[in-house]
């Protein structure tokens, strides 16, 4: 191909000698027309000296011109020498050019801004040579498809060529980047067109037929690897497994059909070789009887199923049209699943009937439960009467011990007696709190303790501790300090007490020397009270058994105590819901917790003391009233001690009581249990009603029930539990004016 290149290269060069050689043609025809008017001036004139002026007027323009025309000449010498220096290098430019493109192993093809081809490589030409004819002609590019379009050059032109011309320029014409063409003789062809900044076009092609040929490679290989994986997984299925195409013919199946046939891998396809051969076969060789199972279907994709004995076994044959027009049928094995329901139905009727024999049998177990449970609760009830009845019998005989060694120790005795008359009375305050301790775990355990949960203020409870250890803890040498808080906690008042009361008892019995502090922190919505000390602290293997009856570990079990108030503890925080903490280093001491909910304070009235509207007493006589002889004469020689007048009876209508009120008696002190069923309230209403007068009263019970006390404060009647100590009847003789 003859390439116009140097015509491209050369219009800069050309134009400028173009212009040169036209400016010294003017000068010379200037030049000519000046001499051709100093020879007609001669003529016309005649005149020498006229001549002589004219010639050197005009042998100065002459010279000028002259002098111009030789520097124009010289001007037009340099350009043509630079013009000659930038030819020969526009040539080794193009020879460059022309070899950079012979040496590219693609295609390249530059078009114009008029889309004609201006330059193109051998290798487009091998690409594309029905065009290699026309290409020194520089023709359009439109001109290049339609020869290929109408020469079937690409498989797209032989289909419809006129479509594939229009598609190719107009692809041609947007230049927007890549496509790959297919041409006849099987070679792919990628085509990259850009366009360049002064409107025309390069184009890249490039024969990627070796790269479409491994990409079939890698798909039919990437199929075949599907296909495998495909009937691999159609083997591993317990159906067997066949699918025909549209005309019918069988394409696949899996081994699970082979087993279901009954035939091998290769005598499959001669046998079954299509739809009509698998009907044949069922039928006449497995003993099919439901054919419909098989049927063709076209024009639908819905899946059916049918249930069907073959080869004395049953199967699901399913069957789903596809929408290439094939279909596929599987076949489900389902004698063991059969077997197995009508196994389960046999089972499930045998368990019916063994249920409802159960069911009977249950009913009188159930039967059986409720007499039990009405036996316990009726052995519950008898327990919690026997706890009451044993707390009377057994604090009876204590309370007159009490009694007699109270009216003792007022009386002048000899050093010998008067110790033992002490150490009479010590053992009884100790066996005093032994019985209450043990009377409370037993009403716990019983249940005859019912907690009743309400605002408290916690500051109130804290006084109160205060009050009570502040001088056992001086008498101990300890220091004892209790926090002054205004929050208020949600819990049973007197349960709670018990428990602070338990904590702040051991930590002042079992400490011997330092402190005891009780501290309150908030925590969220719940407030600690923690009780600390100064003792011997407790080791980690006995925190657990602390908390068992009549248990004491250490140093403590020399100190006197009846390891019984952290069982108390327990079980009354374990009723209220309180969690108990425990956190102690031995050596060091101890710090018992318990977390009690924080309610908002409640605003209540002040509390009226028990008895205070009663009258007050009118002297020293005082009637007790008491079905125990030994109590009666241990109370009379207490209050005689007193200097008290005593009057003593078994009953309201003893003759000695019924003359005592006439004598208008200052207190009347009965006991809460009398003979006959009688109680002490409706002792205390005969004899007032006897005295015509509200006398002043108190009562006086081993019965601590919580029912008991409610009742005896709604009467305001005074309550002082058996065994009575002597500091607490004195102190309310004195409330009442009646010492």
């Amino acid at each position: 191909m003859t390439t116009p290149v140097s015509t491209i290269l050369n219009v800069a060069d050309d134009s400028e000698v173009t212009r040169l050689r036209e400016r010294v043609r003017q000068l010379e025809k200037i030049n000519a027309a000046l001499m051709d008017r100093v020879e007609r001036s001669i003529d016309m004139q005649g005149g020498a000296f006229s001549m002589f002026e004219t010639a050197i007027a005009l042998e100065a323009m002459v010279r000028d011109r002259t002098g111009a025309l030789e520097t124009a000449m010289s001007e037009l010498n340099r350009v043509i020498a630079e013009l000659a220096a930038a030819n020969e290098d526009a040539t080794a430019a193009r020879v460059l050019l022309r070899d950079a493109i012979e040496s590219l192993d693609d295609g390249f093809a530059l078009y114009d801004a008029d889309d004609r081809l201006i330059l193109c490589n051998r290798a487009f030409l091998q690409i594309f040579p029905t065009i290699e004819d026309i290409s020194d002609e520089t023709p359009e590019f439109s001109e290049m498809a339609s020869r290929l379009a109408f020469t079937g050059a690409t498989v797209g032109s032989r289909m419809a060529p006129e479509r594939w011309l229009s598609d190719r320029v107009e692809r041609h014409r947007r230049a927007e980047g890549a496509h790959v063409q297919a041409m006849s003789d099987g070679r792919w062809i990628q085509i990259n067109e850009i366009r360049t900044s002064d409107g025309g076009i390069v184009g890249i092609y490039t024969d990627i037929t070796s790269v479409k040929a491994e990409d079939a490679r890698q798909r039919a290989l990437e199929l075949a690897e599907r296909n495998l994986a495909l009937q691999a997984t159609l083997d591993t299925l317990s159906e067997g497994v066949c699918l025909f195409d549209a005309q019918r013919r069988m394409q696949a199946w899996n081994e699970g059909l082979v087993r279901v046939l009954d035939l091998g891998g290769g005598e499959l396809m001669r046998q079954v070789e299509s739809h009509e051969a698998l009907i044949q076969w069922c039928a006449e060789h497995l003993g099919l009887q439901c054919a419909d199972a098989l049927a063709w279907r076209e024009g639908t994709t819905s899946q059916l199923s049918a249930d069907c004995l073959m080869a004395g076994r049953n199967f699901v044959i399913r069957s789903v049209p596809l929408s290439s027009g094939g279909m596929v049928f599987t076949f489900d094995d389902v004698t063991d699943h059969v077997r197995l329901q009508r196994s389960l139905t046999e089972t499930a009727e045998l368990l019916e009937r063994r249920v409802t024999e159960r069911t009977a049998e249950l009913s009188e177990v159930n039967r059986q439960l409720v007499e039990a449970k009405n036996e316990a609760e009726t052995a519950n009830r008898s327990k919690t009467s026997f706890l009451a009845a044993a707390s009377h019998d057994l604090l009876q005989p204590l309370n007159a011990a009490r009694l007699f060694v109270s009216a003792m120790d007022g009386l002048s005795l000899p050093d010998r007696a008067g110790s033992l008359v002490q150490q009479a009375s010590t053992a009884l305050d100790s066996v005093e709190d032994l019985l209450e301790a043990l009377f409370e775990i037993s009403r716990l355990d019983a249940g005859a303790i019912q907690p009743e949960i309400s605002a408290h203020s916690l500051g109130g409870l804290l006084h109160a501790l205060r009050v009570e250890f502040g001088p056992l803890a001086v008498a101990g040498g300890l220091q004892f300090d209790v926090a002054d808080t205004g929050l208020w906690v949600r819990s049973d008042a007197r349960l709670l007490r018990r428990v602070l009361q338990n904590f702040v008892s051991n930590a002042i019995r079992y400490t011997d020397a330092g402190s005891v502090i009780v501290e309150v922190r908030e925590h969220g919505s719940n407030v600690r009270v923690t009780v600390r000390d100064t003792g011997p602290g407790i080791a980690p293997q006995d925190r657990e058994e602390i908390f068992g009856e009549f248990r004491r570990v250490g140093k403590t079990q020399k100190i006197p105590g009846k390891g019984l108030g952290l069982a108390i503890v327990r079980r009354v925080s374990t009723m209220l819901g309180h969690a108990i903490e425990l956190d102690s280093t031995v050596g060091s001491g101890s710090a018992f917790s318990i977390t009690l909910p924080r309610v908002a304070p409640v605003a209540v009235m002040n509390a009226v003391e028990a008895g205070q509207g009663a009258s007050s007493g009118t002297g020293g006589l005082v009637i007790v009233i008491d079905n125990d002889p030994a109590i009666l004469a241990g109370m009379e020689a207490l209050l005689e001690n007193w200097g008290l007048e005593v009057i003593v009876a078994r009953d309201p209508a003893d003759p000695a009581a019924v003359a005592g009120l006439r004598q208008a008696p200052a207190m009347l002190i009965v006991d809460y249990q009398l003979d006959d069923g009688l109680t002490g309230d409706e002792a205390i209403a005969r004899l007032r009603e006897s005295a015509g007068k509200d006398i002043p009263a108190m009562v006086i019970t081993a019965d601590r029930s919580e029912e008991t006390k409610a009742h005896l404060s709604a009467l305001a009647l005074p309550i002082l539990n058996k065994p009575v100590k002597p500091a607490q009847l004195r102190a309310l003789l004195r409330q009442r004016d009646v010492l």
